[in-house]
């Protein structure tokens, strides 16, 4: 296991003021560089020394990255808008009342208080042998730690494990998902947006890496479309501990109602899978249904199908299956 120091690596701090600043610091100093936010993932990884960054681009004095706006028919939020901006803000709760939901399950009121929605989006896994600083996979070594026949895995994935078992640990990630946000990425070749479902990667395609941010690419909005606003959402986290734990399972799901009969809908699932995973096979049999028990029960086992569970998690099956249930028969407005 990691040692606790006394004191943090030494790092050089910069404290730009544009983004085009930022950008030309994180093409000078490159794989040297870290992004910092809110801080309330970064500063832990520093204390215990596992990451040692050389140079610490604190993005806090930059405003064009802050806030929540009107755009065209949807709505952008800067990735330096606090997780309490998010949740509290009129426009959010009227017409994307699901991501709101979500940002208020995260953490403490302190802590949304100051971590940003960028970086809850782009906090990296929290398995313990890999934040311990164990050589598993994901840190370059050559074994998984937590899947073994005596390893600690309760809280660990049942879906898409490629050597590492840890999964995604954010509760905004799911929801985001659901209303089809868009990323606005970044660097100094320029823009580029993507779909938030892509933002998100597995361990097949980097295992190193839990999205598709690069040295040199700074996440700097994300976009609401208007596609999903207003529709019935639902959102529910189950973790061991109210506040400021990270889900077990959570769920979020949009769905269009119209005369009782589900015309579109978007479930995502967290905590099961290195990914938020969208559950297309269950979007697609709720279409065209009527909102029912048998129709939730329908969605609940369709969402388990496929699922390999670890020695100690095999209580998330049911709970999966379950979330997934109510998020179709109890869909809330």
């Amino acid at each position: 296991m990691a040692i606790i120091q006394d004191m943090m690596p030494a790092f050089e701090l910069f404290q730009p003021a544009s983004v085009n600043d930022a950008l030309a610091l994180l093409s000078r100093h490159g794989k040297d560089t870290w992004v910092l936010g809110g801080g309330m993932d970064s500063l832990d990884w520093f204390k215990d020394r596992v990451k040692k960054p050389k140079v610490v681009i604190d993005l806090g004095n930059i405003k064009e990255i802050e806030g929540i706006r009107q755009q065209g028919d949807g709505v952008e939020i800067g990735a330096m808008t606090t997780l309490t901006q998010v949740a509290t803000n009129s426009l959010i709760q009227s017409r994307y009342g699901l991501l709101a939901q979500a940002a208020r399950k995260v953490a403490t009121p302190q802590i949304r208080n100051q971590g940003t929605i960028g970086g809850n989006v782009s906090q990296d896994a929290r398995c313990w042998y890999y934040r311990d600083g164990m050589p598993c996979y994901r840190a370059g070594g050559n074994t998984c730690y937590a899947d073994t026949p005596t390893a600690m895995n309760r809280e660990h994935c049942l879906f898409e494990a490629d050597r590492c078992v840890a999964v995604t640990p954010s509760d905004t990630a799911p929801a985001l998902i659901a209303l089809d946000a868009k990323f606005v990425i970044r660097n100094s070749k320029g823009e580029r947006v993507v779909d938030a479902e892509d933002f998100f990667i597995g361990p097949k395609v980097d295992i190193k890496r839990m999205t598709i941010l690069k040295p040199g690419d700074l996440l700097t909005a994300i976009r609401l479309p208007a596609t999903w606003a207003g529709a019935r959402f639902y959102f529910e986290k189950v973790s061991d501990r109210e506040a400021w734990d990270f889900p077990l399972v959570n769920v979020a799901s949009a769905m269009i109602v119209e005369g009782g009969t589900i015309k579109q809908a978007r479930v995502v699932v967290g905590g099961v899978a290195n990914r938020p995973l969208r559950l297309k096979p269950v979007e697609d049999s709720l279409r065209g249904e009527r909102v029912s028990e048998e129709t939730a029960e329908l969605a609940g086992q369709t969402a388990i199908w496929g699922a390999k569970p670890l020695n100690h998690n095999h209580y998330k099956v049911s709970l999966m299956k379950n979330l997934v249930k109510r998020s179709v028969r109890g869909v809330k407005v």
